[in-house]
């Protein structure tokens, strides 16, 4: 079971992390409003079925979901868990709209609390962002902090931002500071920046969409950061490629959905879920460290767990590349 896999270092951190992980942007009403105890029975189930990682933000929800992890948390010993958040955001009422978080209008949260989301990578914005997302969640301490989305911000996340974190860790307050995107070009750029931990990356080192191979996986191979991979179904096109299917929180067009679809096709021949393929893909990488799932369910975790399970035959990854699915420099599961 993956749950069971060895952890790995972060890092040169003194902190191991599982293999597998339990991302709650579905459990702070992404696209689809649930309730308070749906969403902390799908944080249940996971920690009940061995996952000991969690990754939330302030902004999932506005709050909803670290709200959430902090109901679930207490059946743990927390000295079992590894707890991540965000910081660059903090939650105030009267909050302009954010532009990022809506495609055509309409909200990618859903009947969020009234406090939206304000940028602040400053020093002092960071350290009060930490202290109320520990409020949030009733925790003693997270062992991530990542500088969240700056991809409009990277002056002040590199400086002020990045210097609030390093002083965290320094501190004690923090294991392992990174910074969490879609961006693999802007990521890297923190990377040649900053002394990170640690990346979180989604959506860009997947079955489907592998450019961080250009840019930030060699560099942090050769850094030793380790990455954090989220985004696996590239918002469910690699779950079900048909018209109407996501990319990148919106509708996929069509080059995706061919892509997607002749991706299929090969693991078809062979047996395979897509889905199966997409979870097991990234953990080939060894600057890997952790794949997040991001279940909205009990029923789609007990799902995705079971993907994890799935034998690939090597064959699979073969055809892949022979169909020029795969570049020759991806690394693949034996």
């Amino acid at each position: 079971m993956i749950t069971a896999a060895p952890p790995v270092r972060i890092g040169r951190t003194d902190l191991f992390a599982p293999r597998l992980g339990l991302g709650t942007a579905a459990l702070g009403n992404f696209q689809q409003a649930i309730s308070d105890e749906d969403a902390v029975a799908v944080i249940g189930q996971a920690l009940a079925g061995g996952i000991r990682y969690l990754d939330t933000a302030p902004l999932y929800g506005h709050g909803l979901a670290e709200q959430r992890v902090g109901q679930a948390v207490p059946e743990v010993p927390r000295h079992e868990l590894i707890i991540s958040t965000k910081v660059g955001r903090l939650l105030r009422e009267g909050a302009p709209p954010d532009d990022s978080q809506f495609h055509d209008g309409v909200p990618f949260y859903r009947d969020v609390p009234s406090a939206g989301p304000v940028w602040d990578f400053s020093y002092d914005g960071v350290r009060r962002s930490v202290e109320e997302s520990l409020q949030r969640a009733g925790v003693d301490r997270f062992d991530i902090l990542h500088l969240h989305d700056p991809d409009n911000h990277l002056a002040e996340a590199r400086t002020t931002g990045y210097r609030a974190l390093r002083d965290l860790r320094a501190e004690g307050t923090v294991q392992a500071i990174g910074a969490g995107m879609n961006s693999s070009r802007r990521l890297a750029d923190l990377v040649r920046a900053c002394d990170l931990d640690v990346v979180l990356l989604a959506g860009r080192y997947t079955l489907l969409d592998q450019t961080s191979m250009s840019d930030l996986m060699p560099l942090c191979a050769e850094r030793g950061v380790s990455v954090v991979v989220g985004g696996v179904f590239n918002s469910g096109v690699l779950v079900n490629p048909t018209p109407g299917a996501h990319f990148n929180y919106v509708p996929a067009d069509e080059e995706v959905l061919a892509k997607a679809s002749a991706i299929q096709a090969v693991c078809s021949r062979h047996g395979v879920p897509l889905a199966a393929a997409a979870v097991q893909f990234p953990l080939a990488h060894p600057s890997v460290s952790t794949v997040l799932i991001g279940p909205r369910t009990v029923d789609e975790l007990h799902t995705d767990l079971a993907l994890f399970d799935v034998e690939i035959p090597p064959r699979l990854w073969v055809d892949l590349r022979r169909d020029g699915l795969l570049s020759d420099d991806v690394p693949t599961p034996q």
